[in-house]
């Protein structure tokens, strides 16, 4: 059965839902910007209100000037390399939805392992305590909270702007009443064993690897949630001892980590002490995870 659209087709040269989006399209494409459909598709459902199902089963729907001028104006600003989620202000991840601001950095699919090892480790209705170190917008943490629906958790960062998002983040999802936030470095203040799961996704990019960046990385995410120092593994070696002190015995930790970092991130958590420490790779077959937690692709999360 064929569908019909919920607007008549109007006259030539009117700005629809279907036209405005295949003109922002084809300027994206000319200005070698990846994914141009994808992105085309979320700044106009911003400027215009619409959702992905109004634009394939309303097509014509008419786009007012206003809307057109908003749209012109969110293209522009992509063309300039600036990222889609902070033109928008939200991303998902995960689940979740999320504000993001240039505060925090913007969540990335890569990350979602770090989800993967947790959620394998811990049963749905498991009562547990999670700690997510450097917590950004709350991503980690929020996500987490929202699919283990006993388990309760902190986040910390030094940044008193970052935490002002992920506590907006946590108060949007319902999640404020299990999900706290401190201003601290690392695990500073906490207690030894306090964690049954410790969760991190730290800068890991060396110094001077920065200026090579993409323009959407570069020049929009905060250089302190990117920068690992000269060799990109300072957080780890801040960490690793951190996490062995504050975790409990036969909790779980995991550690996103860079491409190319899996040994020399795995040898500084055995050299803690840590054991069974293996590396897990992302969707995209690349290193991504260091943990002594289950690894997803030998263990896959079962069907609750």
């Amino acid at each position: 059965m064929t569908l019909e659209p919920l607007s008549p087709k109007p006259a030539d040269g009117a700005a629809t839902l279907l036209t405005v989006w295949k003109a922002a399209q084809a300027r994206l494409k000319d200005g070698r910007i990846d994914s141009p459909a994808i992105d085309a598709r979320l700044l106009l459902e911003a400027a215009a209100g619409a959702s992905r199902t109004d634009i394939l089963t309303d097509p014509y729907r008419i786009v007012t000037p206003e809307q057109q001028a908003a749209y012109t104006a969110m293209i522009d600003r992509r063309l300039r390399r600036e990222p889609v989620s902070r033109i928008v202000g939200k991303k998902g991840f995960w689940k979740i939805m999320l504000n993001v601001t240039p505060d925090v950095l913007s969540p990335r699919p890569d990350t979602e392992t770090l989800l993967d090892v947790a959620l394998l480790a811990f049963a749905r209705h498991e009562a547990f305590t999670a700690v997510d170190l450097g917590t950004g917008s709350g991503a980690i943490l929020l996500a987490l909270l929202a699919e283990r629906t006993a388990a309760k958790g902190v986040g910390t960062d030094i940044s008193t702007e970052a935490l002002a998002v992920a506590k907006e983040n946590a108060a949007n999802l319902d999640l404020n009443e299990r999900a706290t936030f401190l201003r601290t470095e690392w695990a500073a203040g906490f207690g030894d064993a306090s964690f049954d799961l410790v969760l991190s996704n730290p800068p890991y990019i060396p110094t001077d690897h920065i200026p090579g960046l993409d323009p959407e990385v570069r020049d929009h995410d905060p250089h302190l949630a990117l920068d690992g120092g000269p060799d990109g593994l300072q957080a780890y070696r801040d960490l690793a001892p951190e996490i062995r002190r504050i975790l409990k015995p036969g909790g779980v930790f995991a550690v996103e980590i860079g491409w190319d970092q899996g040994p020399q991130v795995k040898a500084l958590f055995e050299a803690e002490g840590f054991e069974d420490v293996k590396i897990v790779k992302d969707l995209g077959d690349r290193d991504r995870v260091v943990t002594n937690g289950p690894d997803p692709r030998t263990n896959p999360i079962p069907q609750e």
